[in-house]
């Protein structure tokens, strides 16, 4: 438990930090004065006040904030001072809300990029049949399968590929398969018992499917510092694709919204990865900060994206909106917020259940 919730604040803390840091120095590049720089909502736990700023940490661990001079929805002048955020030219305003869901990017691929150029990448061998992973305890395991071994066919059937293997080997639960595998020149077979498992698809629906303990044979490619570059932002992007699809699907029903998770669902997988590695754990920030980075650019009011949204209108206008038509979307934005945080705390107990 502790390495769980030490694990979500370690996660959640990264990736708000980087998010509320891009806007405070896009801010200050831009001449504006920020007020407050908190990581975690209110109340106030601890602060120091620097030059014009409060650095603070809050109590509420689930976001952060900027707040700059000039920037709240009450204030409505026919002048600004210069340091004031809405004394600003559009773009420039436009720069320093864009900042944040940026630096999520940004960390995402540079922690890729360091995984790449430190680790290495992992290439999965998933176009051949040979065994680079048996469970502990697995029913591969007790039939006297090995590392290194090469399997050749399934009740009779022969495969070439790991992905067909496994499509057959899920198609039996819980039923004896008929395993035929090669160790160097000798040819060995087994009737294995798969083990029942459950998998989640797209739809949210709950899956049975057989398993008996394999796993693909993978190697490492040690790459240099511009190969591990481009992989880092490659993967970073491939990432933030695969959400955007994820969430096209949410909108036309391809996919379930019983696949959203919360801060629950967040900290038990980062306990879980935290407990798999140093690795796994720097892999799951970067895929949450590609996740919040893409959710706050949504054109929702209240998130970063609403403001951009506001910004349009303004620059199509001529003028921004009114304290009564900005606080209006904001209260419409509140609200649809409000019921995607009732629904992704439902999942997130229903799964605690599950």
């Amino acid at each position: 438990m502790t390495t769980t919730i030490l694990s979500f604040l370690f996660v959640l803390g990264i990736c708000i930090f980087v998010h509320e840091l891009g806007h405070f120095v896009l801010a200050k590049w831009v001449g504006i004065r920020v007020e407050k720089f908190s990581l975690g909502f209110p109340p106030k736990m601890v602060g120091k006040k620097i030059g014009d700023t409060e650095y603070m940490i809050s109590w509420i661990p689930l976001g952060g904030y900027v707040k700059m001079a000039g920037d709240s929805l009450e204030e409505e002048k026919t002048a600004w001072e210069p340091y004031e955020f809405m004394a600003k030219s559009v773009s420039h305003r436009a720069l320093v809300i864009f900042a944040g869901p940026l630096m999520n990017f940004i960390l995402a691929a540079l922690i890729f990029w360091g995984i790449f150029l430190f680790v290495g990448q992992q290439i999965v061998h998933d176009d051949i049949t040979e065994i680079g992973y048996v469970e502990e305890g697995g029913p591969a395991q007790d039939a006297g399968i090995q590392v290194g071994d090469v399997i050749l066919s399934i009740n009779g059937t022969k495969v070439d590929d790991f992905r067909g293997m496994a499509k057959i080997i899920h198609e039996q639960v819980e039923k004896p398969i008929l395993v035929e595998w090669k160790r160097g020149e000798q040819l060995l077979r087994a009737t294995i018992v798969t083990r029942k498992d459950e998998v989640t698809n797209r739809q949210g629906e709950t899956l049975t499917v057989g398993k008996i303990g394999i796993g693909a044979t993978y190697s490492i490619v040690r790459l240099n510092v511009f190969q591990a570059f481009r992989e880092g932002v490659g993967t970073a992007v491939f990432i933030l694709l695969e959400v955007i699809k994820f969430l096209f699907a949410l909108v036309t029903g391809a996919a379930s919204l019983k696949m959203i998770g919360g801060p629950v669902f967040i900290a038990q997988t980062a306990g879980e990865t935290a407990r798999m590695g140093i690795v796994s754990l720097f892999s799951f920030i970067a895929l949450v900060s590609v996740n919040l980075a893409l959710v706050n650019i949504l054109p929702i009011p209240v998130l970063d994206g609403g403001h951009l949204l506001f910004l349009v209108i303004e620059k199509a206008q001529g003028k921004p909106l009114t304290i009564k038509q900005r606080s209006a979307l904001q209260q419409i934005g509140f609200a649809f917020l409000l019921l995607v945080i009732i629904l992704i705390t439902y999942n997130d107990f229903a799964r605690l259940i599950g």
